[in-house]
């Protein structure tokens, strides 16, 4: 079983897409971080991003995802951000390397658990806030490229899916997926 990630700037798209994804047949696994800061604001947290260990608990829910059993027959998975992802955040919120964190992003690297080509969504021009996403569109490119630069220096492949409708950014990964999937049969990648 192959697993895809699906990254980008904050409020580019990436829940919409994988949405769509998921009509498709593809296995989805939820981003880690919405969830992390919706357990803290419940608990009475308004800005769980200030604690320390909020970048650990994250990489905990990302790694506890990624081992969970899948269904037989499931050929890849596509997640919603990756551990090199809460890195990328980590930098951006000026917090310390967590060991936590750092172990996991050298086990994935180490086991090869993703595919080196990461589907990179790019912003679509604005970003809507909501209880987890309190940043501005300018800020969120900003934060992109914090992104571009973590995987990049990892040695992952960037693979753009430009801003576009929905389903015609769905179709693009889908094509891309397939392509590797089953790379005799689909051809190359798109173009």
């Amino acid at each position: 079983m192959r697993r895809f990630i699906l990254t980008g700037a904050p409020g580019a798209g990436k829940t919409s897409i994988l949405r769509a994804l998921e009509t498709r047949g593809y296995a989805v696994v939820a981003e880690a971080a919405t969830d992390v800061i919706a357990t803290y604001q419940a608990g009475g947290v308004s800005e769980p991003w200030r604690d320390p260990r909020f970048t650990a608990r994250i990489a905990e829910v990302q790694r506890d995802r990624q081992q969970l059993p899948v269904g037989p027959g499931t050929r890849a998975q596509v997640f919603d951000r990756s551990p090199v992802c809460t890195v990328a955040l980590a930098r951006w919120l000026d917090h310390p390397a967590v060991p936590a964190l750092s172990a996991e992003v050298e086990r994935i690297l180490r086991h090869g658990v993703y595919e080196r080509q990461v589907l990179f969504v790019r912003p679509i021009g604005v970003v809507e806030p909501t209880a987890a996403r309190r940043i501005s569109y300018e800020e969120s490119i900003a934060f992109e490229r914090v992104h571009e630069e973590e995987y990049t220096r990892l040695g992952f492949e960037i693979i753009d899916i430009p801003p576009g409708p929905v389903a015609q950014r769905a179709a693009l990964a889908d094509r891309y997926i397939s392509s590797w999937l089953d790379p005799g049969r689909t051809g190359s990648a798109p173009e």
